[in-house]
């Protein structure tokens, strides 16, 4: 038989996405595939997606798991609408996402477990693989685990366990049908399964069988090519949200001098923060994971009072339970960051997704009158930027500060520029030293003496000969901090609290608005991950030749000082948000501009497609015109 003669077709961009039983290993799968991608210099973005039931019935729909990976040779926003690839290793893992796939998609199917019982816990009634319902799709059928077990059974293992290596084996077809670098992968085998020679072996084996596979079956005869991205030069790495914010606060302790002191109940998505935090004691890091979430803010807010940089993290059930302790770091003006890793609500709600619905709740859900700023960050990797700002205004301005990330930054990843330390700005904490108030020998120390500038109060470490002072949850007498029921004096703090977080907007950078040629009418404004979405939309309504700017808010409370001036620029604004208008309301309010809300509450990300159909409805209502997507969208698809 001769050998079989392959193509290789060059491509700008791919989607790919991996879909099991949340035992396949899909998450790994489609990490071990990034960390290749990354290596080879691809641009990425990619989009874990977890079952939210920790063991859901085997082979349900339920207890799908999936990874997408969005790489390309040139800079991307997003982890793709569309997976131009399906890797489905059971039927349910087939049902659950073939609505999400274009007409002509690749559907590589282990058909191992299509058997009648699991096509009917998918709810087939029969074999899709036979029915004729992916005549629309290049179908590949393919006995994954089969081919896995017969080549593994030289090391001896159990059924069971050698079916497991398949997703290496799946892993080792894909990395060849996309020229990936499989060092890495090995290296990687050989390390987490150095204690259990046969696993390791047996995970090599099937993930090199998977390769070979894909070089020699007639079944695959194109190859493709995507080539690197390029980029601005530097060190890079591939990094998630929950990493880099993790960085974040260890760089934001080496900036400011201080030691950081995480005090976490464990949440998801969250978690990973602590877990990471915890590997980092060197860099004067200490973590301590709570018996609840009340537990971990008091202890967080106790650090701060004594000189620590405190931190806490959860997601929006757990920002309820804290709500008390973070009016009184308000009351008591004491640095803390407090990281909300929002997720779908309410109650427990949507554990494993994304959503943006915090936002009212980081602005208003304290009792009193509790102002808080309130920072997002955009992408992956600017979590890291994001945290040392907020760290930035928690130190400086005396205050909690809100850190708003969501599920889709924290499981997500993509490239990122490792920042040279000559490049990160000193962060003061200007401890109190002396007594500030009073003279000669009666000089004392008042907690509560204004900077003029930030109108910040100073900040003494306990234990300090002469500054001794008492703080806690009552109201405060002005300056000199004693307890004060002082109708007036109530007054004067509650508006005094309120301007020390107005005035952070003096140290806030102008709004930079993204409007090429100056042309446009209107403006899409966002926060936090819609910047991807938002971005990929203005993309390709401008490639079709209309004009459209685009702003984004890391600042959410104080807004930037000429947010209203840019609001009034434009005949038409739109706000894109993964909840039901909470960013609208806010601007409705301020700025009495009526601006237009995208609204989608469903745990996924934002789709560009549609957001940018929404845009050119704007384009077209603002300018008089007729304005047609249709070509740019099915040159992106």
């Amino acid at each position: 038989m001769g050998a079989v003669t392959k193509q290789v077709k060059q491509l700008d961009r791919v989607i790919i996405r991996f879909a099991g039983d949340s035992g396949d290993g899909m998450q790994l799968t489609g990490d071990r595939f990034t960390q290749e991608s990354a290596a080879f210099g691809n641009d990425l973005s990619t989009l874990p997606n977890f079952p939210a039931e920790i063991r859901a019935p085997q082979g349900t729909l339920p207890g799908v798991s999936s990874f997408q990976v969005h790489f390309a040779d040139h800079d991307i926003l997003t982890p793709g609408d569309s997976p131009d690839v399906l890797v489905a290793m059971n039927p349910a893992a087939l049902r659950a996402n073939l609505g999400d796939l274009p007409k002509g998609a690749t559907i590589i199917v282990d058909t191992h477990d299509f058997t009648s019982r699991n096509l009917t816990k998918a709810g087939y009634t029969e074999s899709p693989l036979d029915d004729g319902s992916l005549d629309e799709y290049a179908l590949h059928p393919v006995d994954l685990t089969g081919m896995t077990v017969e080549a593994v059974k030289e090391f001896g293992l159990s059924r069971k366990d050698a079916a497991r290596a398949k997703n290496m084996f799946a892993l080792g077809l894909l990395s060849w049908m996309y020229g990936r670098p499989i060092e890495s992968t090995i290296t990687f085998l050989e390390r987490r399964f150095a204690r259990v020679p046969a696993i390791r072996d047996a995970n090599i084996t099937a993930f090199n069988k998977g390769w070979h596979f894909g070089e020699t079956t007639e079944a695959f005869v194109v190859s493709y090519e995507i080539k690197p991205a390029p980029m601005e030069p530097g060190t890079y790495r591939n990094i998630t949200g929950n990493l880099a914010l993790a960085y974040g606060l260890i760089a934001g302790g080496v900036q400011s001098g201080l030691p950081v002191f995480l005090g976490s109940y464990p949440i998801t998505p969250a978690s990973d923060i602590l877990h990471e935090l915890s590997k980092h004691k060197s860099f004067g890091v200490t973590t301590f994971q709570a018996e609840d979430e009340i537990a971990g803010i008091g202890a967080a807010l106790g650090a701060s009072f004594a000189g620590s940089l405190g931190v806490t993290t959860t997601s929006g059930p757990g920002i309820a339970l804290k709500s008390e302790t973070i009016g009184l770091a308000v009351m008591t003006e004491l640095p803390l960051l407090v990281i909300d890793v929002q997720r779908g609500g309410p109650s427990t709600g949507l554990p494993t997704k994304t959503e943006q619905a915090d936002l009212l709740q980081a602005m208003f859900g304290r009792n009193g009158e509790s102002p808080v700023p309130i920072i997002a960050p955009r992408s992956p990797g600017d979590c890291f930027d994001a945290t040392l700002e907020a760290i930035r205004i928690a130190i400086t301005h005396r205050t909690p500060v809100m850190l708003l990330s969501d599920g889709m930054l924290a499981n997500g990843s993509e490239p990122w520029r490792i920042p040279e330390v000559a490049d990160l700005m000193p962060i003061d904490p200007a401890f109190a030293t002396q007594p500030n108030h009073g003279e000669g020998d009666d000089k004392d120390f008042w907690p509560y003496v204004r900077d003029e500038a930030t109108l910040a109060r100073p900040w003494a470490i306990p234990g300090t000969p002469g500054l001794e002072h008492r703080i806690g949850g009552l109201e405060k007498g002005d300056g000199h901090g004693n307890i004060s029921y002082d109708p007036a004096n109530h007054d004067f703090m509650v508006r005094t609290r309120q301007a020390k977080v107005d005035r952070i907007a003096d140290f806030v950078p102008p709004t930079e608005v993204d409007d090429p040629t100056g042309e446009a009418k209107v403006l899409v404004l966002g926060w936090g991950s819609t910047y991807g979405p938002i971005g990929a939309g203005c993309r390709r309504v401008r490639k079709a030749g209309y004009h459209v700017a685009q702003a984004h808010l890391r600042h959410l409370n104080p807004f930037p000082k000429d947010l209203g001036e840019v609001l009034a620029r434009y005949d038409k604004v739109l706000v894109p948000e993964m909840n039901l208008g909470q960013l609208s309301m806010l601007l409705r309010a301020k700025y009495l501009v009526d601006v237009i809300g995208y609204n989608h509450v469903r745990g996924l990300p934002l789709k560009a497609a549609e957001l940018a159909e929404a845009i050119g409805e704007l384009v077209s209502q603002a300018e008089g015109i007729d304005v047609d997507l249709t070509s740019e969208q099915e040159a992106v698809k």
